[in-house]
């Protein structure tokens, strides 16, 4: 569907700038879940492609925001940011706003009736339409609406702008083939498409040519690749597959779904060692009778026998997941259903979440609609059990060596600690010190520790001595180093082996996504 609109904002005389030589700035705010913030990259490696720069703390000339529509919240978030954004593009003619993602998906039309300053409209299935319609509504001075019902093109041989240059997000599949009632991803992102298996090993082989030296495989439910050619063994032979690719030394997958989980994914994970010893795996509800209600096609007791296959291959795992507090007509029983379930789990860390009714989904006509209070006071007790367990589990890695890849971000109190930061290869987050005349490592760099201090969110290591802290300078942060020279315009240093780097976006090949 390809609609316009009038637009009294997009018609306005344009500034300056616009009809300046200097390039447009943009910025992509990102809303969601992983598949949103690696389509974000996708996004800025579009508009890159088409002559726009990144803004530098100033007000960008285009603000795109990605949305996500599966909270209760993501409609009020988005419409207070495109409020507050009113009033700037009024003391800025020539500015422009676009809408995407799944809430775009979802509201189309409505977007542009709540906020009409808005320019261009664009769905999941044509991300690479954003700078067309920019464009035309520049010309056209009207506001442009685009939704496809369908991919057009596979979103990941779009050019991408990733994040970060040590690791990146490689889609491996798009859509959802599942019918969860709570959920609305299948009916925004349809059905599920698989990338071919050579083209997803070529855009890894791409990222490491490039520096990066993890990669994490995306997919709405990452572990049924292969449905779409008809291989069940599939995920497990690409597991396999990228532990052969040199230079690549942590690989990571995101989100599977319990009932398509099979033990030959369990044996690729413990027997390919760069596949990392963690796993994501989503419960949603301890209570059998939950599940049921949900679409969600197992039981609790396959979800622990899951569990304890993977530990039994793999000891050290860590394991975390999601759980949705007050689905309809959860009763207490139900609720400690999930409190059992979670206690015999032992996750890492969990994303917990209150039930939020969403427009469109089965569940939205459920009866026995639990009161807020209810779901709050659930809520809080759930948080406070895995809190607790968090904390213990945490509290087992004291004393133990673990090996950390150093992050561009640091902690809050980074500034007072003077603590970097980094995940191990279970992905916990670590925080640790340099000591007194060690050198200090580059994001990408990996770092070996022990564990001083566990907290329920993340661990320490404050090295004694030298002797205590080992540094392993690696490609990815000889990547980072190039990066911040190109950024700085100054000369960088030849990658290793004199390559010089590679798009990061499907590589060129003679002739998918979380």
């Amino acid at each position: 569907m390809s609609l316009t609109y009038p637009s009294p904002s997009s018609g306005a005389v344009p500034s300056a700038a616009d009809v300046s030589s200097a390039p447009r700035t943009y910025q992509v705010r990102t809303f969601g879940c992983q598949m949103n913030v690696h389509d974000s990259e996708r996004m800025a490696g579009m508009l890159e492609a088409a002559g726009y720069v990144p803004a530098e703390g100033a007000q960008a000339d285009v603000v795109v925001f990605n949305t996500c529509a599966v909270r209760e919240n993501a409609d009020n978030k988005l419409y207070g940011n495109l409020g507050m954004l009113a009033p700037v593009k009024e003391a800025n003619p020539g500015m422009q706003i676009a809408v995407g993602g799944c809430l775009a998906q979802k509201d189309r039309e409505t977007i542009l009736k709540k906020a009409p300053w808005v320019d261009a409209v664009f769905g999941t299935h044509n991300v690479g339409a954003l700078p067309a319609l920019l464009d035309r509504a520049r010309h056209n001075s009207e506001a442009q609406l685009e939704i496809l019902e369908s991919l057009d093109v596979f979103p990941s041989t779009l050019p991408t702008k990733r994040d970060s240059v040590y690791s990146g997000w490689v889609s491996i599949s798009v859509g959802c083939n599942n019918t969860c009632t709570f959920c609305i991803v299948p009916a925004l992102r349809g059905k599920e498409k698989d990338r071919r298996p050579g083209d997803i090993l070529a855009e890894v082989q791409a990222l490491v040519d490039d520096g990066a030296i993890e990669v994490t495989l995306l997919g709405q439910n990452v572990n049924s690749y292969g449905v779409e050619f008809g291989d069940r063994q599939a995920f497990s032979k690409l597991l396999r597959a990228c532990g052969d690719i040199p230079g690549l030394e942590r690989v990571r997958f995101t989100s599977p779904h319990p009932a398509a989980f099979t033990d030959d994914v369990i044996d690729a994970m413990a027997e390919t060692p760069n596949v990392m010893p963690q796993l994501h795996m989503p419960l949603q509800s301890g209570s059998d009778k939950v599940l049921k209600d949900m679409r969600r096609s197992y039981r609790s007791a396959k979800f622990l026998g899951i569990l304890d296959k993977v530990r039994e291959k793999i000891p050290h795992a860590a394991i975390s997941t999601d759980i949705i507090v007050g689905f309809p007509g959860e009763t207490e029983e139900d609720f400690q259903a999930t409190l059992d379930v979670v206690e015999k789990s032992r996750f890492a860390t969990a994303f917990t979440f209150q039930y939020s009714k969403r427009p469109g989904t089965p569940a939205a006509d459920l009866p026995a609609q639990l009161p807020k209070a209810v779901v709050q006071e659930r809520f809080e007790r759930l948080t406070a059990l895995q809190d607790r367990i968090a904390a213990e589990e945490n509290a087992k890695q004291l004393g133990r060596q673990v090996e950390v890849m150093v992050t561009a971000q640091s902690g809050r109190k980074a500034e007072a600690t003077h603590r970097l930061s980094g995940r191990s290869q279970d992905q916990r987050l670590v925080h640790f010190s340099v000591p007194d005349g060690a050198a200090a490592p580059r994001p990408g760099d990996l770092v070996t520790v022990t564990i001083t201090e566990a907290a329920a969110f993340h661990l320490v290591a404050d090295p004694a001595t030298a002797a205590d802290y080992s540094l392993r300078r690696s490609r990815a942060g000889d990547a980072w180093d190039r990066s911040q020279a190109d950024s700085c315009g100054a000369p960088a240093p030849a990658a290793a082996g004199g390559k010089t780097g590679v798009s990061l976006g499907m590589p060129s090949l003679p002739v998918r996504s979380r």
